[in-house]
Protein backbone atom coordinates (compact mmCIF):
# COMPACT_ATOMS: atom_id res chain seq x y z
CA UNK A 1 0.00 0.00 0.00
CA UNK A 2 1.28 3.48 -0.89
CA UNK A 3 2.33 5.23 2.32
CA UNK A 4 1.17 8.66 1.12
CA UNK A 5 -2.34 7.25 0.90
CA UNK A 6 -2.16 5.78 4.42
CA UNK A 7 -0.79 9.08 5.71
CA UNK A 8 -3.81 10.89 4.26
CA UNK A 9 -6.19 8.54 6.08
CA UNK A 10 -4.35 8.98 9.37
CA UNK A 11 -4.42 12.77 8.98
CA UNK A 12 -8.13 12.50 8.29
CA UNK A 13 -8.52 10.49 11.52
CA UNK A 14 -6.38 12.96 13.49
CA UNK A 15 -8.55 15.92 12.43
CA UNK A 16 -11.53 14.05 13.87
CA UNK A 17 -9.82 13.82 17.25
CA UNK A 18 -8.46 10.27 16.90
CA UNK A 19 -11.78 8.79 18.06
CA UNK A 20 -12.02 5.35 19.65
CA UNK A 21 -14.35 4.29 16.85
CA UNK A 22 -11.34 4.48 14.52
CA UNK A 23 -8.90 2.92 16.97
CA UNK A 24 -7.90 0.16 14.60
CA UNK A 25 -6.70 2.58 11.91
CA UNK A 26 -3.10 1.47 12.22
CA UNK A 27 -0.42 2.13 9.57
CA UNK A 28 1.01 -1.34 10.21
CA UNK A 29 -2.16 -3.07 9.03
CA UNK A 30 -4.04 -3.21 5.74
CA UNK A 31 -6.83 -0.60 5.69
CA UNK A 32 -8.80 -2.70 3.20
CA UNK A 33 -8.84 -5.71 5.51
CA UNK A 34 -8.18 -4.74 9.13
CA UNK A 35 -9.56 -1.23 9.64
CA UNK A 36 -13.03 -0.86 11.14
CA UNK A 37 -15.27 2.08 12.03
CA UNK A 38 -17.08 3.67 9.14
CA UNK A 39 -17.91 1.79 6.01
CA UNK A 40 -14.78 1.42 3.95
CA UNK A 41 -14.51 -0.14 0.53
CA UNK A 42 -11.42 -0.63 -1.58
CA UNK A 43 -10.65 -0.84 -5.24
CA UNK A 44 -9.62 -4.43 -5.88
CA UNK A 45 -6.88 -3.58 -8.36
CA UNK A 46 -5.18 -0.71 -6.53
CA UNK A 47 -5.96 -1.81 -2.96
CA UNK A 48 -6.92 1.79 -2.17
CA UNK A 49 -10.09 3.00 -0.53
CA UNK A 50 -12.72 4.25 -2.96
CA UNK A 51 -15.61 4.65 -0.49
CA UNK A 52 -15.87 6.26 2.95
CA UNK A 53 -19.25 6.38 4.68
CA UNK A 54 -19.65 7.79 8.23
CA UNK A 55 -23.15 7.84 9.70
CA UNK A 56 -24.31 8.73 13.24
CA UNK A 57 -20.84 8.46 14.69
CA UNK A 58 -19.65 10.24 17.82
CA UNK A 59 -16.93 12.35 16.20
CA UNK A 60 -15.66 15.85 16.93
CA UNK A 61 -13.35 17.82 14.71
CA UNK A 62 -12.98 19.07 11.19
CA UNK A 63 -12.31 17.79 7.70
CA UNK A 64 -8.56 17.58 7.11
CA UNK A 65 -7.24 18.97 3.83
CA UNK A 66 -5.62 15.54 3.50
CA UNK A 67 -8.95 14.33 2.16
CA UNK A 68 -7.74 15.58 -1.21
CA UNK A 69 -5.05 12.89 -1.28
CA UNK A 70 -7.64 10.09 -1.27
CA UNK A 71 -7.82 10.37 -5.02
CA UNK A 72 -9.42 6.98 -5.63
CA UNK A 73 -12.60 7.96 -3.80
CA UNK A 74 -15.80 7.61 -5.81
CA UNK A 75 -18.11 8.00 -2.81
CA UNK A 76 -17.62 10.20 0.25
CA UNK A 77 -20.44 10.42 2.78
CA UNK A 78 -20.71 11.90 6.27
CA UNK A 79 -24.24 11.95 7.64
CA UNK A 80 -25.54 12.99 11.06
CA UNK A 81 -22.16 13.73 12.64
CA UNK A 82 -23.21 16.78 14.65
CA UNK A 83 -19.82 17.89 16.00
CA UNK A 84 -18.13 18.18 12.63
CA UNK A 85 -17.19 21.85 12.20
CA UNK A 86 -15.20 24.15 9.94
CA UNK A 87 -15.33 24.54 6.16
CA UNK A 88 -15.17 21.96 3.41
CA UNK A 89 -11.49 21.99 2.34
CA UNK A 90 -10.76 23.18 -1.18
CA UNK A 91 -8.45 20.18 -1.63
CA UNK A 92 -11.52 18.15 -2.61
CA UNK A 93 -10.76 19.48 -6.07
CA UNK A 94 -8.31 16.59 -6.40
CA UNK A 95 -11.05 13.96 -6.01
CA UNK A 96 -11.67 13.74 -9.73
CA UNK A 97 -13.19 10.24 -9.52
CA UNK A 98 -15.90 11.35 -7.10
CA UNK A 99 -19.46 10.47 -8.10
CA UNK A 100 -21.30 10.76 -4.77
CA UNK A 101 -20.57 13.57 -2.27
CA UNK A 102 -22.57 14.00 0.92
CA UNK A 103 -21.95 15.96 4.12
CA UNK A 104 -25.32 16.39 5.81
CA UNK A 105 -26.68 17.08 9.30
CA UNK A 106 -23.45 18.49 10.71
CA UNK A 107 -22.09 21.85 11.86
CA UNK A 108 -19.83 22.49 8.87
CA UNK A 109 -19.80 26.14 7.83
CA UNK A 110 -18.32 28.42 5.21
CA UNK A 111 -19.38 28.57 1.56
CA UNK A 112 -20.46 25.89 -0.88
CA UNK A 113 -17.09 25.15 -2.52
CA UNK A 114 -16.70 26.54 -6.03
CA UNK A 115 -14.26 23.73 -6.77
CA UNK A 116 -17.10 21.21 -6.81
CA UNK A 117 -17.73 22.35 -10.38
CA UNK A 118 -14.41 20.82 -11.40
CA UNK A 119 -15.39 17.33 -10.29
CA UNK A 120 -17.04 16.44 -13.58
CA UNK A 121 -18.09 12.91 -12.62
CA UNK A 122 -20.41 14.05 -9.82
CA UNK A 123 -24.00 12.86 -10.07
CA UNK A 124 -25.01 13.42 -6.43
CA UNK A 125 -24.36 16.35 -4.06
CA UNK A 126 -26.00 16.60 -0.64
CA UNK A 127 -24.90 19.40 1.70
CA UNK A 128 -28.21 19.76 3.55
CA UNK A 129 -28.80 20.56 7.24
CA UNK A 130 -25.51 22.38 7.80
CA UNK A 131 -24.45 25.98 8.48
CA UNK A 132 -23.25 26.92 5.03
CA UNK A 133 -23.36 30.60 4.05
CA UNK A 134 -22.87 32.72 0.96
CA UNK A 135 -24.36 32.30 -2.48
CA UNK A 136 -25.00 29.22 -4.59
CA UNK A 137 -22.08 28.89 -7.02
CA UNK A 138 -23.27 29.38 -10.58
CA UNK A 139 -20.37 27.15 -11.62
CA UNK A 140 -22.29 24.08 -10.40
CA UNK A 141 -24.13 24.32 -13.71
CA UNK A 142 -20.93 23.01 -15.32
CA UNK A 143 -21.45 19.51 -13.88
CA UNK A 144 -22.68 17.54 -16.91
CA UNK A 145 -24.02 14.48 -15.05
CA UNK A 146 -25.50 16.03 -11.91
CA UNK A 147 -28.84 14.39 -11.08
CA UNK A 148 -29.35 15.23 -7.40
CA UNK A 149 -28.59 18.51 -5.59
CA UNK A 150 -29.47 19.22 -1.95
CA UNK A 151 -28.42 22.53 -0.42
CA UNK A 152 -31.49 22.93 1.79
CA UNK A 153 -31.49 23.81 5.50
CA UNK A 154 -28.49 26.13 5.42
CA UNK A 155 -28.07 29.92 5.52
CA UNK A 156 -27.52 30.54 1.82
CA UNK A 157 -28.36 33.93 0.33
CA UNK A 158 -28.68 35.54 -3.08
CA UNK A 159 -30.47 34.24 -6.18
CA UNK A 160 -30.80 30.84 -7.77
CA UNK A 161 -28.27 31.00 -10.64
CA UNK A 162 -29.88 31.46 -14.06
CA UNK A 163 -27.19 29.14 -15.42
CA UNK A 164 -28.83 26.20 -13.62
CA UNK A 165 -30.95 25.81 -16.74
CA UNK A 166 -27.89 24.15 -18.27
CA UNK A 167 -28.38 21.21 -15.88
CA UNK A 168 -31.53 20.11 -17.69
CA UNK A 169 -32.61 17.43 -18.20
CA UNK A 170 -30.27 15.44 -15.95
CA UNK A 171 -30.95 17.28 -12.67
CA UNK A 172 -34.23 15.83 -11.46
CA UNK A 173 -33.99 16.40 -7.69
CA UNK A 174 -33.42 19.98 -6.54
CA UNK A 175 -33.68 20.95 -2.86
CA UNK A 176 -32.98 24.59 -1.99
CA UNK A 177 -35.56 25.07 0.76
CA UNK A 178 -35.06 26.62 4.19
CA UNK A 179 -32.44 29.16 3.19
CA UNK A 180 -32.55 32.93 2.67
CA UNK A 181 -32.61 33.00 -1.13
CA UNK A 182 -33.97 36.06 -2.93
CA UNK A 183 -34.92 37.10 -6.45
CA UNK A 184 -36.90 35.22 -9.04
CA UNK A 185 -36.84 31.56 -10.07
CA UNK A 186 -34.81 31.29 -13.29
CA UNK A 187 -37.00 31.25 -16.38
CA UNK A 188 -34.52 28.70 -17.74
CA UNK A 189 -36.49 26.17 -15.64
CA UNK A 190 -39.44 26.50 -18.03
CA UNK A 191 -40.16 23.35 -20.01
CA UNK A 192 -38.15 21.26 -17.55
CA UNK A 193 -39.56 18.56 -15.27
CA UNK A 194 -38.03 17.87 -11.89
CA UNK A 195 -39.09 14.78 -9.98
CA UNK A 196 -38.86 16.88 -6.81
CA UNK A 197 -38.32 20.62 -6.50
CA UNK A 198 -38.09 22.25 -3.07
CA UNK A 199 -37.83 26.04 -2.93
CA UNK A 200 -39.77 26.41 0.34
CA UNK A 201 -39.08 28.90 3.13
CA UNK A 202 -37.03 31.42 1.23
CA UNK A 203 -37.74 34.97 0.08
CA UNK A 204 -38.20 34.20 -3.59
CA UNK A 205 -40.75 36.16 -5.61
CA UNK A 206 -42.44 36.53 -8.97
CA UNK A 207 -44.49 34.37 -11.30
CA UNK A 208 -43.56 30.67 -11.20
CA UNK A 209 -46.50 29.39 -13.26
CA UNK A 210 -43.97 28.15 -15.84
CA UNK A 211 -43.04 25.36 -13.42
CA UNK A 212 -46.47 23.80 -14.02
CA UNK A 213 -47.99 22.11 -17.05
CA UNK A 214 -50.00 19.06 -18.06
CA UNK A 215 -46.94 17.40 -19.60
CA UNK A 216 -44.78 17.77 -16.49
CA UNK A 217 -43.60 14.58 -14.76
CA UNK A 218 -42.94 16.28 -11.41
CA UNK A 219 -44.45 14.54 -8.38
CA UNK A 220 -43.37 16.86 -5.54
CA UNK A 221 -43.40 20.67 -5.50
CA UNK A 222 -42.55 22.46 -2.26
CA UNK A 223 -43.00 26.17 -2.94
CA UNK A 224 -44.49 27.41 0.32
CA UNK A 225 -43.47 30.42 2.42
CA UNK A 226 -42.11 32.69 -0.28
CA UNK A 227 -43.49 35.73 -2.10
CA UNK A 228 -44.69 34.04 -5.27
CA UNK A 229 -47.52 35.86 -7.08
CA UNK A 230 -49.49 34.41 -10.01
CA UNK A 231 -52.99 33.45 -11.14
CA UNK A 232 -53.68 29.89 -10.02
CA UNK A 233 -56.78 29.56 -12.19
CA UNK A 234 -54.57 29.28 -15.30
CA UNK A 235 -52.49 26.35 -14.06
CA UNK A 236 -52.52 22.82 -15.45
CA UNK A 237 -50.98 19.83 -13.69
CA UNK A 238 -49.09 16.70 -14.64
CA UNK A 239 -50.97 13.50 -13.81
CA UNK A 240 -48.27 12.28 -11.42
CA UNK A 241 -48.18 15.37 -9.20
CA UNK A 242 -49.21 14.18 -5.74
CA UNK A 243 -47.68 16.79 -3.43
CA UNK A 244 -48.13 20.53 -3.87
CA UNK A 245 -47.21 23.00 -1.14
CA UNK A 246 -48.19 26.59 -2.00
CA UNK A 247 -49.09 28.09 1.38
CA UNK A 248 -47.94 31.52 2.57
CA UNK A 249 -47.52 33.22 -0.80
CA UNK A 250 -49.44 35.86 -2.77
CA UNK A 251 -51.25 33.55 -5.17
CA UNK A 252 -54.57 34.82 -6.50
CA UNK A 253 -57.43 33.68 -8.75
CA UNK A 254 -59.41 30.48 -8.20
CA UNK A 255 -58.48 26.83 -7.81
CA UNK A 256 -58.95 25.28 -11.27
CA UNK A 257 -61.44 22.39 -11.54
CA UNK A 258 -58.85 20.23 -13.30
CA UNK A 259 -56.90 20.00 -10.05
CA UNK A 260 -59.46 17.54 -8.63
CA UNK A 261 -58.26 14.83 -11.07
CA UNK A 262 -54.84 14.49 -9.45
CA UNK A 263 -54.16 11.74 -6.84
CA UNK A 264 -53.26 14.21 -4.13
CA UNK A 265 -51.53 12.99 -1.00
CA UNK A 266 -50.48 16.46 0.19
CA UNK A 267 -52.07 19.72 -0.95
CA UNK A 268 -51.86 23.07 0.84
CA UNK A 269 -52.95 26.43 -0.59
CA UNK A 270 -53.58 28.24 2.70
CA UNK A 271 -52.49 31.82 3.41
CA UNK A 272 -52.87 33.17 -0.11
CA UNK A 273 -55.34 35.44 -1.94
CA UNK A 274 -57.53 32.82 -3.59
CA UNK A 275 -61.25 33.20 -4.26
CA UNK A 276 -64.08 31.05 -5.52
CA UNK A 277 -65.36 27.56 -4.79
CA UNK A 278 -63.08 24.67 -3.97
CA UNK A 279 -63.57 22.08 -6.75
CA UNK A 280 -65.53 18.98 -5.72
CA UNK A 281 -63.98 15.55 -5.66
CA UNK A 282 -62.66 12.98 -3.24
CA UNK A 283 -59.12 14.19 -3.78
CA UNK A 284 -60.06 17.71 -2.66
CA UNK A 285 -62.49 17.29 0.23
CA UNK A 286 -60.33 14.74 2.07
CA UNK A 287 -58.12 17.57 3.31
CA UNK A 288 -58.70 19.52 6.50
CA UNK A 289 -59.78 23.16 6.66
CA UNK A 290 -56.19 24.08 7.50
CA UNK A 291 -55.03 23.30 3.96
CA UNK A 292 -57.39 25.96 2.56
CA UNK A 293 -57.99 28.65 5.14
CA UNK A 294 -56.71 32.24 5.29
CA UNK A 295 -57.50 33.11 1.69
CA UNK A 296 -59.37 36.12 0.34
CA UNK A 297 -62.72 34.53 -0.43
CA UNK A 298 -62.25 30.80 -0.92
CA UNK A 299 -65.35 28.76 -0.03
CA UNK A 300 -66.94 25.34 -0.19
CA UNK A 301 -66.15 22.12 1.65
CA UNK A 302 -64.19 21.76 3.84
CA UNK A 303 -64.53 25.57 4.26
CA UNK A 304 -67.92 27.17 4.91
CA UNK A 305 -70.42 27.06 2.01
CA UNK A 306 -70.25 29.69 -0.71
CA UNK A 307 -72.88 32.41 -0.45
Amino acid sequence: MVMEFVYALLEFKKALGNPDDLGNWNPKTDCCIDWYGPTLECDEKSNRINLIDFSKMNLSGYLSPAIGDLTYLTKFSIHNVRNLTGPIPSTIVKLTNLIFFRISESDISGPVPEVLSRLKSLTYINLSYNKLVGTIPASLSQLPYLEFLRLDRNKLTGPIPESFGKLAPNLTYLYLGHNQLTGIVPTSFAGWSFDTIDLSRNMLEGDISFLFGKDKTTYEMLLDRNKFEFDMSKLTFGKGLWRLELSHNKIYGSIPKIISKNPWQILNVSYNRLCGKIPKGENMQKFEIYEYFHNKCLCGAPLPPCK
